[in-house]
């Protein structure tokens, strides 16, 4: 590296060190899991209000949506360093077949989204082989 490049690069880290992280969307990690009547999916929302999080299906797609906020910065604190993001974030997960009609439960425990798809046709199926057997 050149001398030139290393003082640009010096540079630019001050100045990101002077500024708050810009309205970028991040996108939060997922895990899911199928099961035998739907899905689970357990999303990493460390430090989210559970009434700033929006679920929405569409289609064969999941979209969790919503911000995190930065309660301690504000007038007469300055940062040293930042390495989380506090902006709007957005998941959109998509399933090989259409959930809309998917029932959900939702929990929020520890920083982790779990929410629980239980399928119409699956509970529909169940209910029906349930009704097929005698007793």
């Amino acid at each position: 590296m050149s001398g030139e490049s290393l003082e640009r690069y010096f540079r630019l880290i001050q100045g990101a060190r002077d500024k708050r992280p810009s309205g970028r969307l991040w996108c939060p990690a997922a895990d899911v899991y199928r099961t035998a009547n739907g899905w689970i999916v357990k999303v990493d929302l460390a430090g989210i209000e559970p009434a700033d999080i929006q679920i929405t299906l569409d289609g064969p797609v999941l979209r969790i949506s919503g911000s995190r906020r930065d309660g301690i910065c504000g007038e007469g604190i300055s940062h040293y360093q930042l390495e989380i993001t506090y902006s709007r974030f957005e998941k959109m997960i998509q399933f090989p077949r259409s959930i809309e009609h998917a029932t959900v439960e939702r929990d929020y425990h520890d920083g982790l989204l779990i929410l629980r798809l239980r399928e119409e046709e699956a509970a529909g199926q169940k209910g029906r082989a349930r009704a097929a057997s005698p007793k």
